[in-house]
């Protein structure tokens, strides 16, 4: 009896002890999120590898393949204007650095020849910008088919700036004559019915067509920078000939 006693002591003292705690469990945590990469332009038929103008008119937007290893000053000058990072004339006559394509008026427009914009000071193509760049005529580029962007300029050479024109159809005439430093490879429709819009005697259009603003967009990579060209070895000084005793 004592020893059925002890056992039964024992086996109630077995089922009495308590379970070791579990451990705590760690609160699962998302792994943090890396920060989304820059999304990159990339080329396709319809835009290949290269550097584009977003023209926001009031009657549509155009966009423009910039021929920048072709013009390169033009182009440089058209894109910094466009960012602002370059200082303009405004209406008030003060050199300001502010995005220059916005707001101006398509002042003269040929519906057999082109349309012309760019002044942001008069706004009737009297304007200057307060500086002139220079012209770069390049042989292989013509005004050969609709579409083609050129520098504006006085009468005389390197008088261009901030002006610019876009053809309706080719003007062979101006060979050799004004810069060509871009391409419209979308909506040259809406260049078109700029040009067939109601104009005055100095081809002004009757009812405002505004360029409201204008961007600037990459495709692809940017082009190599050229190759730094080697330097000559330093020839020797010649010899001078012993002074004659």
């Amino acid at each position: 009896m004592k020893r059925l006693c002890i056992l039964l002591m024992i086996a109630i003292g077995a089922f009495a002890q308590t379970a070791p705690p579990a451990p705590a469990k760690k609160a699962a945590t998302a792994p943090a999120k890396s920060a989304a990469p820059a999304k990159k332009e990339e080329p396709t038929p319809d835009r290949p590898p290269g550097l584009y103008w977003i023209i926001n008119t009031s009657m549509g937007t155009i966009t423009a393949q910039l021929y920048e290893k072709e013009a390169p000053g033009a182009v440089a000058n058209f894109v910094a204007l466009t960012r602002g990072t370059k200082a303009a004339k405004d209406k008030s006559g003060a050199m300001t650095k502010r995005p220059y394509f916005t707001n101006l008026t398509f002042h003269r427009v040929i519906p057999t020849f082109m349309i012309q914009t760019g002044d942001g000071q008069a706004g009737d193509g009297t304007g200057d910008c307060g500086f002139t760049i220079k012209d770069e005529i390049v042989s292989t580029l013509k005004y050969d088919k609709p579409g083609v962007l050129g520098l504006a300029r006085l009468n005389q050479r390197n008088t261009g700036a901030c002006q610019f024109f876009i053809t309706v159809k080719d003007y062979i005439s101006l060979n050799g004559e004004y810069t060509i430093f871009g391409q419209v490879v979308d909506g040259q429709d809406v260049v078109d019915k700029i040009a067939h819009v109601a104009r005055d005697g100095n081809d002004k259009p009757r009812t405002p067509v505004k360029l409201i603003s204008a961007t600037i967009k990459r495709y692809g990579p940017p082009p190599a920078a050229p190759a730094a060209p080697a330097k000559k070895a330093a020839t020797p000084a010649p010899k001078k000939a012993p002074a004659k005793q």
